[in-house]
């Protein structure tokens, strides 16, 4: 999923999310469904994109309403009114799939470029600005603050060939069988279709699509390349959907080609999924490599592959950062950092404390006051600012200017102490709901006296002490300690349980009385405003609902 833009920027991209919805302007990079996700008619402002964008994504959400969206198309540039200051932005060909654009932004808060999805070819990267590239080593006459990059494969060291050259190579694939009756075209992503026209080309044979089975990329190629499009299967081209169960729906073809006695059909899925995994699961001399990439080849279960990708590979997304020398870059794929990039890793900033005049406090929005704070404290404070509700408005470099001191100090060694929210005191939420403080960090449990040890087995923690009202506290091992304040009596109603069995088995911190929580949880839960959970039913409550169930079954 792309990532959130940051606080101090007036415009998102590719994002839905309500703290999206905040913003003023909203950019759309491409039709695929994961730069859509979550988008509907509640959008107020604009939606920015191409018009083949906006079409693709009228048939995918039929109910959306097609005047939320603006027009821009490649090359063109659009200067949009804010009350942050008016700022300029410029669509480029991000060579993705149909539609599918790099957004420059230029305005008060710097020169953006958020690449969306894209393969940074040398064609695809001329056509950017001049003043923005480096020629003969030099550096470009002005610098991109910030370039938000897509690094699918930034962690990969795969030698992708060009688009051209693997569409080549499914075209000899198919050559080299001529016997095959049926050829089966795993190729049904937005951004493949460029494969299907080459094929139909060459061999000039239309291609049959599903449209049942495979209705959105039917709908999409009709918008797209409809003279391609068969609706009978007679052709001997037919579109195979690549995900999920390939591999069984293959076999299933074959075997019933031999059921008619015919030549098995040739199946071709042009992806670099499979080349991903096989890079982490073999070893292979680089020579070896190269001559995988630059021939289709075939796996196990009979399909053939060829390494065909709408990504940039790492190696040219060295090029490209070499090319633009971003002040900055940030990676729009959370599955890989853009601090793993060699360029990024090069840079004299790389690892280094953020200084107090960084245009970066202005792009995540957080305001600033003249303090003597150390500057390794400013830079701490760098990477959970963005996250914060509520910020004061920042203070631009124009308008600071350092007070004189009173303790000997320079004005160039004066720092600037950020003003941030102060922490929330709602309690986390998690993935299952509001977050639940464990015992072990509450003082509401320590207390301090004598310690009860035992052995048990698990299965009779409960039921060894049913009928007495005790809070019981289950420890790891013999070393652990519990320590109790409070009076005689409340250590009297402490048990604690000293287990010998295996950690994945231990109850470590828990506490149960008498089938529920003890008035000090109910008391914790009740201060942060959190409903009191059920407590678990016993074990031996389980164990007795178990038999009764099985008396029942034997009784029928």
């Amino acid at each position: 999923m792309p990532i959130e833009m940051p606080k101090g920027l007036p415009f998102s991209v590719d994002t839905w999310s309500l703290s999206s919805r905040r913003k003023r302007h909203h950019f759309l990079t491409h039709a695929h469904k994961d730069h859509s996700a979550g988008i509907s008619n509640n959008f107020s402002y604009p939606i920015y994109s191409t018009n083949i964008t906006k079409n693709l994504l009228l048939q995918q959400i039929p109910q959306l309403n097609s005047s939320l969206f603006v027009r821009i198309e490649i090359g063109e540039q659009l200067v949009l009114d804010d009350p942050d200051g008016s700022f300029s932005v410029t669509a480029f060909d991000a060579n993705h799939c149909p539609g599918a654009v790099m957004f420059l932004f230029e305005g008060n808060f710097g020169n953006i470029l958020h690449t969306g999805d894209c393969r940074l070819t040398p064609d695809c990267l001329q056509n950017l600005p001049e003043k923005y590239l480096s020629k003969k080593g030099r550096e470009p006459k002005c610098h991109l603050d910030y370039i938000f990059l897509d690094c699918t494969f930034g962690k990969s060291f795969l030698k992708i060939p060009s688009k051209y050259s693997a569409i080549q190579q499914v075209i000899n694939c198919i050559w080299k069988h001529p016997n095959a009756p049926v050829v089966y075209l795993s190729c049904d992503l937005l951004g493949q279709e460029e494969i299907l026209v080459e094929v139909s080309r060459t061999f000039g044979c239309k291609i049959y699509v599903d449209k049942t089975s495979n209705a959105e990329f039917y709908q999409a190629l009709t918008l797209l390349a409809p003279e391609i499009l068969s609706e009978d299967s007679s052709p001997r081209f037919h579109v195979f959907v690549g995900f999920p169960r390939l591999y069984e729906r293959a076999k299933a073809k074959i075997i019933e080609a031999r059921a008619n006695s015919q030549p098995d059909p040739l199946f071709i899925r042009p992806s670099t999924q499979w080349y991903a995994c096989e890079e982490e699961s073999m070893e292979i001399i680089d020579w070896q490599k190269k001559q995988r990439y630059n021939e289709a080849h075939k796996d196990a279960f009979g399909v053939w592959h060829v390494c065909y990708s709408m990504h940039s590979s790492r190696e040219e997304l060295e090029w490209a950062l070499q090319l633009l020398q971003p002040k900055r870059v940030v990676s729009t794929t959370p599955d890989c950092r853009a601090m793993e990039l060699n360029y990024v890793r090069k840079q004299p900033s790389y690892g280094s404390k953020v200084a107090s005049d960084d245009p970066l406090w202005k792009l995540l929005n957080i305001g600033s006051e003249v303090a003597p704070t150390p500057s390794s404290q400013v830079a701490s404070c760098a990477a959970s600012s963005s996250h914060q509700e509520e910020n004061p408005k920042p203070i631009s470099a124009e308008e600071y200017k350092p007070q004189p001191n009173n303790i000997g100090l320079s004005s160039s060694s004066t720092e600037m102490r950020l003003k941030l929210s102060p922490p929330s005191t709602r309690p986390p939420v998690t993935l299952f709901g509001r977050a639940r403080q464990g015992l072990q960090n509450s003082g509401l449990l320590v207390k301090e006296t004598k310690n009860v040890s035992m052995k048990i087995d698990p299965p009779n923690i409960i039921s060894s002490f049913e009928s007495e009202e005790k809070e019981i506290i289950l420890l790891e091992d013999d070393s652990a300690e519990v320590q109790f304040k409070g009076s005689e009596e409340e250590k009297n109603e402490v048990v604690v349980i000293k287990s010998a069995v295996s950690p994945r088995h231990s109850f470590v911190g828990q506490t149960l009385s008498n089938g529920s929580f003890g008035e000090n949880m109910r008391k914790l839960y009740r201060s942060m405003n959190v409903p009191v959970p059920r407590p678990l039913p016993s074990l031996v409550d389980l164990m007795n609902a178990t038999k009764t169930k099985r008396a029942r079954r034997l009784d029928l």
